[in-house]
């Protein structure tokens, strides 16, 4: 491939349209320059193959890998891993919710696909009425591989905004370990704590990794 496939790529979004494009050729349009002597849309098929053709697992891989593949470097990792994560926060705003959370069951389904193979942690708290309706659902901290540090008065700020009359917190472990840490247990006391005050209660905390999911209330922890 050459510098004019890149031209024809970029030519056929403007007038065929994004939806055009193939996986591939969207991050060449992204990553824009392959570098010396490498079209961009030769080197989007060489990290798109690194990856098997998915794009889930490209979405799931941190920056200092995805720097390092096919030599897409600092700059270009940069822009695409941007361009996954809005892609990745979109599907999340769109997920279905049920007319009321009746179970553990019901918040994995919300997060699972969005949280479980992040390679950093998130947390997420949900926001009911008194009929377990969803009122709210915010990210609330965003942090490394290993934890992420969480404002206890943001997540109530947030249910005090909505005026929910419960809260679920969940987060989830890049390890795949789902067994809770000290922090998440002396995170999840203080903010129970703080939520009686306002008379919230902390109906549950689930950790959801790629294969276990842990229940606070469920393990005897809440």
């Amino acid at each position: 491939m050459a510098a004019s496939d890149d031209r024809a790529i970029r030519e056929r979004l403007v007038h065929q349209g994004v939806g055009s494009l193939s996986d591939v050729e969207l991050i060449a349009v992204l990553i824009q320059d392959g570098g010396t002597g490498i079209s961009a849309a030769e080197l989007a098929q060489n990290v798109f193959d690194k990856y098997d053709g998915s794009l889930s697992q490209l979405s799931a891989t941190d920056m200092k890998t995805l720097r390092m593949t096919a030599g897409l470097g600092l700059k270009r990792a940069a822009i695409l891993a941007a361009a996954l994560e809005l892609g990745r926060r979109i599907a999340l705003e769109d997920v279905v919710i049920p007319c009321a959370i009746t179970s553990n069951t019901d918040v994995e389904k919300i997060f699972r696909s969005h949280i479980a193979a992040l390679p950093y942690e998130e947390f997420w708290v949900l926001y009911l009425s008194s009929a377990n309706t969803v009122v709210g659902k915010e990210c609330v901290s965003r942090g490394g591989i290993s934890e992420t540090v969480v404002d206890h008065r943001l997540v109530l700020k947030r249910a005090i905004e909505t005026l929910a009359s419960g809260i679920i917190l969940v987060h989830n472990h890049p390890s795949g370990v789902a067994k809770p840490s000290d922090d998440d247990l002396n995170l999840t006391r203080k903010i129970v704590a703080a939520a009686e005050l306002l008379d919230i209660s902390v109906l549950d905390h689930l950790i959801i990794t790629s294969g276990e999911c842990y229940s606070f209330r469920g393990g005897g922890d809440l």
